[in-house]
C-alpha cells in the first residue's frame, strides 16, 4: 500500500490525470476500432481507479458516467439491454472510483496520524531522556515505590544514601529504610496529595539517620505509587544542636565567671585582713575573729554553689522521640570513632516532665563526655538504657571509658584539665534541676556511668478534661 500511495502523492497530480485522461482516450477509440469484435469497456475501470486519488468525489462521478456512455456506446450487445447495463455500468465505475478516493483519503490521514505519534514518541522519549538524565544526577536521594510498599525505581544518591556498598534498591520493601513512606502508601492509599515529612530513616548497614522526605502520590494501571525525595537532615541536626551547647556553655561561663571574679576579690580582701589580725594573739579568742574566719569559708562554699530548690519549669515531653534525636545525633560521629552504641530501651515509655531542648542537651553533653573518655581506651562501648524507677524515669549512659578520678569533684564549675569550660556537668545538673530532675555519678569497676532521672509527669483533672 505504501508503494500504491507514492503514486497518489501530490507532486504526481498532473501527471496522473494526463495518463489516466489518454488512457480513456485510447480505451473509446480501440473500442470503437474493435466494436464488431469485442467490448473493452471494462478496461474504463483503470483510468477512474488512477484518477480516483486526485479528484474530488464529483469530478470522480463526472467521470465514470463519461466512461459508462462510452461503454455503451461502442459496444456491441444488443440495444434491448442498453439501459441496464449503462445502470450497472455507472454503479461499477462509481462505486470503484469513490472508494479508491476513500481508501486513499484515510491511508492519508492514517499516514499523518502516525507521523504526529511518532513525532510525540519522539518527544517524549526526548523529554524522559532528560528527566532521567535529571534524576540521575540529582544530589538529592529519588525513589518511586509501588502500592506494595517495593522500590520501583532509584537513583545513584538514593542507593549511596540508603543502601551503599549493598544489592540495588529496586524491589526492595521502602520499611527497611524509611518505614513512614509505607505506612503513608498503607493508610493513604485511596488519596493523592503531596506534602513532606521528618522523619526516622535507617541504612542498610543499621545507621539512623534524620531524613526530610518531599513526597506525593499518584495513581497508575498497576494501582497507587508515591514518589520520593529524600534529604540526610542529620548533619544539620548535628550542628544546630552543637551550636545550641556552646552558646549555652559559653553564655553560663560568662555568667560564672564574673560571679567568681566579684568573690575571688572579696576574698582576697578578707584574707589579708585575716592574716594581719592573725597575728595578734589577743585575738584568737576574740568572737569577731572567728566571725571573719566564717566568713571567709562561707565565700570558698559560694565557689563551688550549686543550685537549690529547683523550679518547676518544664512541659509534658514523649521521652521515646528525643532519645530518637540523640539517636541520630550521636550515632554517626560515634561510629566515626569506632565506638559501639548499645541501646536499651523498653517501650513504650511514660510521659515525662522536663525541658526537651535542655534534656537533648544534657544528653548530649553526657554522650560527647562519654566518647572523650574512650578515646584512649581499647574496648570502646556506650550503653544506652532507660528504666522506670520510684516514680521516676532513669537514663544511664554506661561507658568502658578511662573512668572519674575524682567522683566528689564532678559537678563544681571551673574543673582544673577539663574539656572546653569546665562547666558542661555542672550546667547540665542544673539544667535537669531547673525542671524537678536530676544528674548524678553512679561508681563503676570499670568506666563511668551517669544517671539522669526524670519526674513522671501526672495527669490533672485539667489535662484530662483537655
Amino acid at each position: 500500500m505504501g508503494d500504491l500511495l507514492s503514486i497518489y502523492a501530490p507532486a504526481n497530480r498532473t501527471r496522473m490525470v494526463t495518463v489516466a485522461l489518454f488512457l480513456i482516450a485510447a480505451i473509446a477509440a480501440i473500442d470503437w476500432w474493435a466494436t464488431h469484435y469485442i467490448s473493452l469497456g471494462f478496461l474504463y475501470l483503470f483510468p477512474i481507479i488512477i484518477l480516483g486519488g486526485f479528484l474530488s468525489r464529483t469530478q470522480i462521478i463526472g467521470v465514470a458516467l463519461v466512461c459508462a456512455v462510452l461503454q455503451e456506446a461502442f459496444s456491441n450487445l444488443p440495444e434491448s439491454e442498453a439501459v441496464t447495463r449503462l445502470l450497472f455500468s455507472s454503479a461499477g465505475f462509481v462505486g470503484t472510483g469513490l472508494f479508491i478516493s476513500e481508501m486513499i483519503r484515510n491511508r492519508r490521514i492514517v499516514l499523518k496520524h502516525s507521523e504526529e505519534l511518532e513525532d510525540q514518541v519522539k518527544r517524549r522519549e526526548d523529554a524522559e531522556q532528560q528527566l532521567r538524565s535529571l534524576v540521575e544526577s540529582s544530589p538529592a536521594a529519588i525513589v518511586t515505590i509501588d502500592s506494595n510498599g517495593d522500590v520501583v525505581l532509584a537513583n545513584e544518591a538514593a542507593q549511596q544514601l540508603l543502601s551503599p556498598n549493598a544489592p540495588p534498591l529496586q524491589g526492595q520493601a521502602i520499611r527497611s529504610y524509611i518505614p513512614s513512606l509505607q505506612t503513608v502508601l498503607k493508610t493513604e492509599s485511596s488519596r493523592t496529595f503531596r506534602t513532606t515529612l521528618q522523619c526516622t530513616g535507617q541504612r542498610s548497614d543499621g545507621e539512623v539517620f534524620l531524613a526530610g522526605v518531599w513526597f506525593s502520590t499518584y495513581k497508575t494501571i498497576a494501582g497507587p505509587r508515591l514518589a520520593a525525595i529524600i534529604v540526610d537532615l542529620s548533619e544539620d541536626l548535628r550542628n544546630r544542636e552543637d551550636l545550641s551547647l556552646d552558646h549555652l556553655l559559653k553564655n553560663s561561663r560568662i555568667l560564672m565567671s564574673t560571679v567568681a571574679h566579684e568573690i575571688r576579690n572579696l576574698s582576697s580582701a578578707v584574707v589579708v585582713v585575716h592574716k594581719n589580725l592573725s597575728r595578734m594573739k589577743e585575738l584568737e579568742a576574740n568572737e569577731d575573729f572567728r566571725a571573719l574566719g566564717g566568713l571567709i569559708q562561707s565565700l570558698e562554699r559560694m565557689s563551688s554553689l550549686e543550685l537549690g530548690t529547683p523550679t518547676q519549669n518544664g512541659e509534658v515531653v514523649e521521652l521515646t522521640s528525643v532519645l530518637d534525636e540523640l539517636r541520630i545525633l550521636i550515632e554517626t560521629t560515634y561510629h566515626e570513632s569506632e565506638i559501639e552504641v548499645r541501646w536499651d530501651i523498653r517501650e513504650p515509655m511514660p510521659l515525662v516532665w522536663a525541658d526537651r531542648y535542655g534534656l537533648v542537651q544534657v544528653f548530649l553533653n553526657v554522650a560527647k563526655n562519654s566518647q572523650r573518655a574512650m578515646m584512649s581506651t581499647k574496648t570502646k562501648r556506650l550503653r544506652i538504657s532507660a528504666r522506670g524507677e520510684n516514680g521516676k524515669v532513669v537514663i544511664r549512659f554506661e561507658d568502658t571509658g578511662v573512668g572519674v578520678a575524682s567522683p566528689e569533684n564532678l559537678f563544681r564549675p571551673f574543673q582544673r584539665g577539663a574539656h572546653s569550660s569546665g562547666l558542661g556537668l555542672y550546667v547540665s545538673r542544673a539544667i535537669m534541676r531547673s525542671f524537678g530532675g536530676e544528674l548524678s555519678y553512679e561508681p563503676r569497676s570499670e568506666g563511668s556511668c551517669f544517671a539522669v532521672a526524670l519526674p513522671l509527669h501526672v495527669a490533672t483533672e485539667e489535662t484530662v478534661n483537655a
